[in-house]
């Protein structure tokens, strides 16, 4: 097999998990923005997400968050799911919605608290069985705003407790994937604040648990390709969030902000062995004044294109410029392949998918969009918290 071959076999199994909360409304703390046609339930948001699968054919699976998407049958949700095409993804969990969760979840001084976060994540296990999801994904909004305001030290004991109790409840081929975030809605400490305190946590419980780097959530100027070449050599990265962001954890499109640091990253990823292992690819976006289908197929056309850059560097020549110690030699090496212009591979690729070339006009061609502004009229759009 040639090494462009390899290239397009590589991309055709590529696999970019779509979140379904990215379907519904959205928009920042101030007002959440309706749109026209988007979906009222968990069924029509994987109806949408088979769509984004239809056209680009490399987004087979959907995360799904409870208590947002929550159905009296999942086994049902998993039945519509694969008649539109498409599977259910991971489980996330939200314990920052509801007003015990004040002063935390599972970190929560009051062990009554506690006990309602653990048993929802235990409900969530639940819905991974009835579903066959893999993954349950975890993120505490769990921290503190004030000096004094709870013991430090303490609430990483019960943290260690709650995932624990968690852990034991997996079954088999199911994993825990733990999220960080380094502030907000916690603004002097943060429960999981860093890839460290996860990755500790992780370490301790065993191999079915991992950790998630979301690429909006480290402080400015963080290394993010450092911290997944370090997971993937310990074996602990589980998956991506994939986001992009200009000042905080803004979820805007994956690559809409550095498009070079999502090439570096997907690098890391591909010397790392990440792209055939099991490292999870999800997009974890808002869509607040795009329209949400376009802007899904987008991301994922980002996520494909820096791929391809980073399965195009010449690694031989990258390897014999860094062991000579020629530095610019090895930086050209990265960048010729930052600045190939994947899109004619892509489309090649797509074509020999039995896909359309050109996944934005096929969709917007389709006429999908108009027919469901058409046909969901009445009803609760879905959207943060529905």
């Amino acid at each position: 097999m040639t090494e462009l071959a390899a290239v397009k076999a590589a991309l055709k199994t590529q696999a970019v998990e779509t979140p379904s909360w990215a379907y519904g409304n959205s928009g920042t703390r101030f007002k959440v923005f309706a749109q026209a046609g988007v979906p009222r339930d968990p069924f029509e948001k994987l109806d949408d997400a088979a769509k984004v699968h239809e056209f680009t054919g490399v987004a087979p699976t959907v995360a799904l968050h409870i208590p947002w998407d929550k159905v009296e049958d999942y086994t049902a949700l998993a039945g519509h799911a694969e008649k539109r095409g498409v599977r259910i993804g991971a489980i996330n969990s939200n314990t920052f919605q509801d007003d015990d969760y004040k002063l935390g979840s599972i970190c929560h001084p009051d062990a009554a608290v506690r006990r309602k976060a653990v048993g929802h994540l235990l409900e969530c296990v639940d819905i991974m069985d009835a579903t066959g999801s893999r993954d349950l994904k975890l993120w505490f909004a769990d921290g503190t705003n004030y000096p004094g305001q709870d013991d430090v030290r303490s609430r990483q004991d019960r943290l260690a407790e709650g995932l624990a109790e968690v852990y034991e409840r997996l079954g088999e081929g199911q994993r825990l994937l733990l999220e960080y975030k380094l502030f907000e809605p916690a603004f002097y400490t943060t429960d999981v604040p860093d890839w460290g305190t996860a990755y500790a946590h992780c370490l301790k419980l065993g191999e079915k648990a991992q950790v998630v780097v979301d690429t909006g959530h480290h402080a400015p100027g963080t290394n993010i390709e450092f911290i997944v070449a370090t997971l993937l050599r310990e074996g602990k990265l589980g998956g991506f969030d994939f986001n992009s962001r200009f000042y905080a954890d803004d979820d805007l499109m994956v690559g809409a902000a550095d498009p070079f640091q999502l090439f570096r990253i997907m690098y890391e990823v591909v010397r790392g062995g990440g792209f055939t292992s099991d490292v999870a690819f999800m997009l974890d976006q808002c869509h607040n004044i795009e329209a949400k289908i376009p802007a899904i197929i987008r991301s994922v056309m980002n996520v494909q294109e820096a791929t391809a850059k980073a399965l195009l560097v010449d690694a031989e020549a990258l390897s014999a410029a860094q062991a000579s110690g020629d530095v610019l030699g090895a930086n050209a090496v990265l960048m010729d392949a930052y600045d190939t212009d994947v899109r004619p591979l892509l489309r090649e690729v797509r074509q020999e998918m039995g896909l359309d070339p050109e996944p934005l006009k096929a969709y917007a061609g389709s006429g999908y969009g108009e027919k469901v502004v058409a046909e969901r009229v009445g009803g609760q759009q879905a959207g943060w918290g529905a």
